[in-house]
């Protein structure tokens, strides 16, 4: 039986950047669950995954801009060290979480830190980056 749109599946992957270092892994863990052709997962994903069958292997890129799009400077901005509460330590890749005009939750993560300013970036850590995984697909209900 091979996956189709609408199949939920179990798959393992490895995902690496063009470095070689690895972003994420299911490997010390339980394979990833989700339901094919639903926007569970980036598109170039889902669509891999596609036609598979249990046990087969498959390497494929995802350019950035079908991931998690390019970076996009503007979601980047410096604020001055005096707006940030005083007893906070402050570390580069710490993340942290702001309040939107629209109340909505967004992601920040800190990128550079000088005596006046630190640079919050609210694009998504992978944003602009081609994601490789090396997947293998272990179920399909």
């Amino acid at each position: 039986m091979a996956a189709a749109s609408g199949n939920t599946v179990q798959v393992h992957y490895t995902g690496t950047l063009s470095d070689g270092s690895v972003f994420d892994s299911s490997r010390d863990s339980e394979p990833i669950g989700f339901t094919v052709g639903t926007g569970q997962v980036i598109p170039g994903f889902d669509n891999a995954v596609i036609g598979m069958e249990i046990g087969e292997k498959k390497t494929f890129t995802i350019p950035s801009a079908e991931a998690y799009g390019e970076h996009d400077p503007r979601l980047a901005q410096d604020v001055p060290r005096t707006e940030l509460p005083d007893d906070l330590e402050i570390f580069l890749g710490m993340s942290l979480t702001a309040s939107g005009s629209d109340g909505r939750e967004i992601a920040l993560v800190v990128t550079e830190i000088n005596d006046n300013s630190v640079r919050l970036d609210a694009n998504h850590p992978l944003a602009g980056k081609d994601l490789t995984f090396a997947i293998e697909l272990v179920g399909i209900n």
